[in-house]
């Protein structure tokens, strides 16, 4: 290698190696200085034998060159270095910064002061780890104090106000400098009571490290031995060694707090820290605090896990440390947990409350007790229902329950404290939650939850909106539960109450209360309005009113209640029950996700099948009489009571071969067609055949219920059929061939001809039904009336269209001074302007619901 490269890798050498000397103690410097001496005798030596190497081959201007090197060489050396030590060069950056943040001062650039301000504590951080605290930054910090004090002074009296940006720097630097300062109050006070004399004992201090600086130079002459380690510690995960005292508490969890949300936070080490925290607590305020901070960071565990749901463990500890807290917060009346408590920021020392004054703490009881609830509704989703795991998982809904009503009664002891001012929702959400447990449930169920609860709570604790003492009866629990959120409440938690108390009624068989309040709520007319989660829950209640109609044979009830849900073949998906995937969906994954989420847990589900079968079997006992009935009058307008019905009975109808029932839909098809046929007993063996019946209540009267039905209906599907063929039929033929009392027979035909179903007379002395000849229509007549109804229906189709294009405006497409819709369509202004009228007292667009399937029913 050339002489010119290797002076520059020498030149580079040297440049690093003062690089290092800038950032090492004295000591070292003295060390490296030798050291390059040392170095640089050795690359002498060898330029020299290279030289030497080099002289005997060349000569001339190589010799002048050579020359010209060893003098620049000899030029650098007589150069005098300056190396400055690492904390030197640590102050000139520090008052670099000083003095950038008093330019910001003079100018009032509150924004750059706040930036230069973190960069100064961060400085003053790393020397503080081995040398003193400099004085010019407690100089610096409270100077800044003074001058932001008499800033916002000015700020309260001036006109001229600051930017937005100043205005923000300014409250940020005011929360800084308050939290900064407190760490140093005595130096502050120093400085503050003699400033001149507080600087210059600075200069007496940094005068004493000078002189010990040239002591040890021997000692770093030799090489690199096993004393450099000297000063230096072992440390643990994080760079620091925790110790878990009462006095580091608060410092612990401030530290746990601010690293909530950040990445590669190891939240299983943060819960075993404050479980050792929570051991060595002395006083009720460290054990509130680290309770409230240890149930937040294992809810944190969920959002970092595969699952999507919290472990049972997890959880069992999680409600076992809320019991906890509501134990702690019970004993001790002078704290309280609030929403809108202010944080405490000194950690060195605990809050003193003075006599007869709260504690605030900040925290929110309510939420803890909701996410709790939705954790463990999670995992339910998510255990197989089929497995004894799901049923040792619906245990711990004890435990939550008697933690839900021990909350509420805290809630309620904070309304009853003037001072507080606590606000009505805590309360309304906590009433939610615990009706939500209890709505869906028997009574006899219901009653063992709340006595196990009640005895798991202390006995001097009781609550005012349902005393201990007060009525053992659940359904007067849930109206008082229900009146409670009616009159306290607004919007989504109102509605959601009505419908809890709507089901429970409708599922203990009390149809007619259910249905008018249901009625009476108009809910059909607003729940589109509202979220999805109070949708389904309208559903389930509507289903359960269809049910309980059913089992109080209002079988025109159930049918129509139950026609929007059924009818639309998306069972699963209106009652949370289950996802259906369609093969050309549209939807996306994320929503697929929400849509699981919404999932019921298995023990709230209500039975698809046994409601298939119900509705299946009100919709024979309508369409069987129906279908007979504009069998034989073509004149009668074709009407469709279920269309799921007819599709499926339809298809039936087309098979070849028909087999022994296997399922529910075969037991109803071939029930229809015996009953068709007048074999009104084979039709009820294949409906009691049915085994889902047993799932009800009383299995043994509805059974009873549904033969006498299909006796009635087959009398007047017999009837229907077979009225043109008879001019006379005695009522005692009809009572021995359907099984029924002359009597019934009689009020069935009667009810017939009053509604102008049959025409036919009733004579009572005979005991005799005499029909009526020569009152039917003839072919001409049939066809003409047919071809109107068809005509008036592509009108009202096509004026529907139109209003649908014009967003409900039917108004949109009249001339000027016409006084129809259609005014310039001569004859058709008059309907026109009905339509107008009409449309115009709609407010809104589109279809509206108008009550849906129980509206229809009450209507009729």
């Amino acid at each position: 290698m050339s002489r010119f490269f290797q002076a520059g890798d020498s030149s580079s050498e040297s440049s690093s190696s003062d690089e290092e000397e800038l950032y090492s103690d004295p000591e070292a410097e003295d060390k490296s200085e030798e050291e390059s001496e040392e170095e640089s005798e050795e690359e002498e030596e060898e330029d020299d034998e290279s030289t030497s190497s080099d002289e005997g081959g060349k000569a001339g201007v190589s010799k002048f060159l050579r020359d010209a090197e060893s003098s620049e060489e000899s030029e650098d050396e007589e150069k005098v270095t300056v190396v400055k030590s690492a904390k030197d060069k640590r102050l000139e950056e520090l008052e670099g910064v000083v003095k950038l943040i008093d330019n910001a001062r003079k100018i009032n650039d509150w924004s750059s002061i706040s930036t230069e301000f973190d960069k100064l504590n961060r400085q003053v951080t790393k020397m503080a780890v081995q040398e003193k605290l400099p004085k010019i930054y407690v100089k610096t910090i409270s100077d800044l104090e003074d001058f932001m004090n008499d800033t916002i002074a000015l700020q309260k009296v001036s006109t001229k106000k600051l930017n937005a940006t100043n205005a923000r720097g300014l409250n940020a630097m005011k929360q800084k400098i308050k939290r900064n300062n407190r760490e140093y109050t005595t130096d502050i006070e120093k400085y503050r009571a003699d400033k001149d004399e507080f600087m210059m004992s600075e200069e007496d201090e940094e005068a004493q490290p000078v002189e010990k600086v040239k002591k040890p130079k021997v000692a770093y002459t030799d090489s690199i031995g096993a004393d450099d380690d000297e000063g230096f510690s072992t440390v643990g995960r994080g760079g620091k060694t925790l110790q878990y005292t009462p006095e580091s508490i608060l410092k612990h969890l401030r530290s746990i707090v601010e690293s909530r949300g950040k990445k590669n936070t190891d939240r299983t080490e943060q819960i075993r820290i404050m479980e050792k925290l929570l051991e060595v607590a002395t006083n009720p305020y460290q054990t509130i605090r680290v309770l409230l901070t240890l149930i937040s960071t294992r809810f944190d565990l969920t959002t970092s896990s595969s699952t999507n749901y919290m472990s049972q463990e997890q959880w069992k500890m999680a409600d076992h440390e809320y019991g906890q807290l509501l134990e702690m917060l019970e004993r001790n009346r002078n704290m309280v947990v609030v929403e809108n408590a202010e944080e405490w920021e000194d950690d060195e020392k605990p809050p003193q409350p003075a006599a007869g004054e709260l504690l605030k703490i900040p925290g929110s009881m309510v939420s803890i007790a909701e996410r709790l609830d939705d954790e463990l509704t999670r995992s339910l989703q998510h255990v197989d229902p089929h497995t004894a795991d799901y049923i040792e998982r619906l245990s711990d809904e004890q435990a939550l329950y008697s933690n839900i009503i021990r909350g509420l009664l805290y809630i309620e002891g904070l309304q009853k404290t003037e001072k507080l001012e606590t606000p009505q929702d805590g309360a309304n959400r906590m009433v939610m939650r615990r009706l939500e447990h209890i709505y869906f449930k028997p009574s006899q169920v219901v009653t063992i939850l709340e006595e196990t609860a009640w005895k798991a709570i202390p006995s001097q604790l009781d609550s005012k909106i349902t005393p201990r003492e007060g009525p053992k009866d659940i359904a007067t629990l849930v109206q008082t539960l229900s009146t409670y959120l009616f009159k306290n409440s607004a919007d989504i938690i109102r509605a959601r109450a009505y419908l809890c108390q709507v089901y429970y009624l409708a599922l203990h068989d009390q149809y007619y209360r259910a249905r008018d309040m249901l009625l009476m709520s108009h809910l059909q007319e607003t729940i589109s309005n509202f979220n999805v989660n109070t949708q389904i829950l309208f559903n389930r209640t509507l289903v359960q009113v269809g049910l309980c109609a059913f089992r109080a044979n209002l079988v025109y009830d159930a049918q129509n209640t139950l026609q929007d849900i059924c009818g639309s073949g998306r069972q699963k998906e209106l009652l949370a029950q289950g996802v259906m995937i369609q093969r050309y969906s549209q939807v996306t994954p994320e929503q697929e996700k929400l849509e699981r989420q919404r999932q019921l847990p298995f023990h709230m589900h209500i039975n698809l099948d046994l409601l298939e079968c119900v509705y299946l079997t009100c919709s024979m006992l309508l369409e069987v009489p129906l279908l007979a009935q504009t069998g034989s009058s073509p004149d009668i307008k074709k009407r469709i009571i279920s269309k799921t019905y007819r599709r499926l009975l339809e298809f039936h109808e087309r098979q070849i071969f028909t087999g022994p029932p296997e399922n529910t839909r075969d037991h109803v098809m071939q029930a229809s067609r015996a009953l068709a046929a007048g074999e009104w007993k084979k039709a009820a063996d294949l409906i009691n055949s049915i085994k889902i019946w047993d799932l009800i209540a009383e299995p043994d009267k509805i059974k009873k219920m549904l033969s006498e039905q299909i006796q009635e209906e087959g009398l007047r599907t017999y009837l229907f059929t077979y009225a043109p063929f008879y001019d006379t039929l005695a009522v005692s033929t009809l009572a021995s061939m359907f099984d029924l009392t002359e009597r019934k027979v009689a009020a069935i035909v009667s009810k017939m001809i009053s509604h102008e179903e049959l025409a036919a007379a009733l004579d009572q002395v005979n005991s005799a039904i005499i029909f009526r000849k020569g009152v039917e229509l003839s072919r001409l007549q049939s066809l003409a009336l047919t071809l109107s109804d068809k005509a008036s229906g592509l009108i009202e189709a096509n004026e529907r269209t139109l209003e649908q294009r014009t967003q409900g405006t039917a108004n949109a497409f009249e001339r000027q001074g016409a006084q129809g819709g259609r005014g310039g369509r001569g004859g058709r202004g008059g309907r026109g302007g009905q339509r107008t009228d009409r449309g115009g007292s709609r407010t809104r667009g589109g279809q509206q619901f108008g009550g849906g399937a129980l509206g229809s029913a009450i209507k009729v």
